[in-house]
């Protein structure tokens, strides 16, 4: 290991302990790290030090779920808002597992419709459920994290396109010749979506009973809420913007760097409409949970421009000879998403991994589709640390702490990466 790679690797274990101690108000340790780059000469030398440490308040999807935050507060003031929350509501009273197991298959049924890892879908799933007052039937703790990663599994996975691109490319990358079935790949998709149900239901137990602070915070604004309450044609106004922000950031395959600045316009005319004032749209914009996201950036960036992710990769690759195919996908799943969970780098975690697995399967003189397909698949699917986009907003808004985070993610993360890497050894025979 060169020194840059453990300075970066300990500036990372420096910030995941602050979180866990929480040492610092949640949202504060990312920013510290992103400091600590520039303090341990960490920053490329093509690059500005601030701006280094600091990407993060540049990042297209950062300031995406910002304005749609600012949005959000303007859109917990209508009545529509309100008997959506109310249906879930009447659930949560009802209470019981029966409840909790519906509620994630119409969360699962929805990511059918949308896609997986949809942020304007994950943030509105997650805020819907900061809506519901604690209750004991049914405690919003107990779902905040289900529901959460329940938005990045598709009870039917059909819409599987930009994933089933990416395994194309680096399959073609590698010199691999012939088409693969979009609809081999969705049913590999169907074994991780089958895994994490099943997970769901057995961690009911494993939940934590408490209040929430994304709960506790909205009765407050929801006090505020009554005491202004909005007019007719501001609220379909509202309803309208939200729709309209909404959409954008779904279609962004399709339309680009628009779709990113979509809910911010939205939420200006929000502003300009005095449906929220300066005040809420401000808070919206740097609540802690966008803080978070954004101070990991840099820290994922160090991390990935120190080679650090890559050379595990390759020594990775140096011992898999030696293990049956299962595991070999197994193991090469378990690194792709480990890389991705601490890096942040969906995409780059699979084009360092997937190259490599397909080389090593290559080597042996086997199908590399199986280890394609997987890990492809296994680098949207980590998240058992509370370091970047989704985990990090499930952690923080559910006001857990890190025990109670990992009683349920880390069993959750290793049956998916055990259930993914099944179906790709049996849909893509070796």
């Amino acid at each position: 290991m060169t020194m840059n790679m453990i300075l970066a690797l300990g500036i990372l274990v420096f910030m995941l302990v602050l979180i866990m101690t929480d040492a610092l108000p949640f949202g504060a340790p990312p920013i510290l790290a992103s400091l600590l780059i520039v303090v341990f000469g960490l920053v490329p030398e093509d690059a500005s030090a601030m701006g280094y440490a600091m990407a993060g308040f540049s990042n297209n999807t950062v300031w995406m779920v910002a304005f749609f935050m600012a949005i959000l507060g303007a859109v917990q003031k209508t009545s529509a808002i309100e008997k959506v929350r109310q249906a879930m509501l009447n659930l949560v009273e009802k209470g019981g597992f029966k409840s909790y197991v519906l509620l994630i298959i119409v969360v699962m049924l929805g990511t059918t419709l949308v896609g997986s890892g949809q942020t304007a879908y994950y943030v509105l799933i997650l805020s819907l459920v900061a809506t519901i007052p604690y209750n004991k039937n049914l405690p919003s703790s107990k779902l905040m994290l289900p529901l959460g990663f329940a938005t990045n599994h598709p009870l039917i996975p059909i819409n599987v396109a930009l994933f089933y691109g990416v395994m194309a490319s680096v399959l073609e990358s590698a010199g691999e010749s012939g088409t693969v079935s979009m609809v081999s790949f969705a049913i590999v998709n169907a074994f991780i979506s089958a895994g994490f149900l099943i997970w769901a239901i057995i961690g009911y137990k494993v939940l934590p009973d408490h209040e929430i602070a994304a709960a506790t915070e909205e009765q407050e604004q929801r006090a505020d809420a009554e005491i202004n309450q909005m007019d007719a044609g501001k609220e379909k106004l509202t309803i309208a913007m939200f729709v309209i922000a909404i959409v954008g950031m779904m279609l962004v395959n399709q339309i680009g760097d628009l779709a990113y600045v979509i809910p911010g316009l939205c939420a200006f005319v929000l502003l300009f409409a005095k449906c929220i004032s300066w005040k809420e749209m401000r808070e919206g914009i740097f609540a802690p949970v966008v803080l978070m996201m954004a101070g990991v950036i840099p820290v994922a960036n160090a991390l990935a421009d120190s080679g650090l992710t890559a050379m595990v990769g390759e020594a990775a690759a140096g011992f898999a000879g030696s293990l049956s195919p299962f595991m070999i996908v197994f193991i090469f799943s378990l690194l792709t998403s480990t890389a991705a969970t601490f890096t942040g780098s969906n995409m780059g975690s699979v084009y360092i991994f997937a190259p490599i697995a397909i080389a090593t399967c290559q080597a042996l003189g086997v199908s590399p589709l199986a280890a394609a397909a997987a890990v492809t698949i296994s680098g949207w699917n980590g998240g058992y640390m509370p370091v970047d986009g989704m985990p990090a907003l499930i952690y923080g808004m559910g006001n857990y702490k890190m025990t109670e985070f990992w009683k349920f993610t880390i069993p959750m993360y290793l049956v998916r990466i055990v259930f993914v890497s099944l179906g790709a050894v049996i849909v893509f025979p070796f």
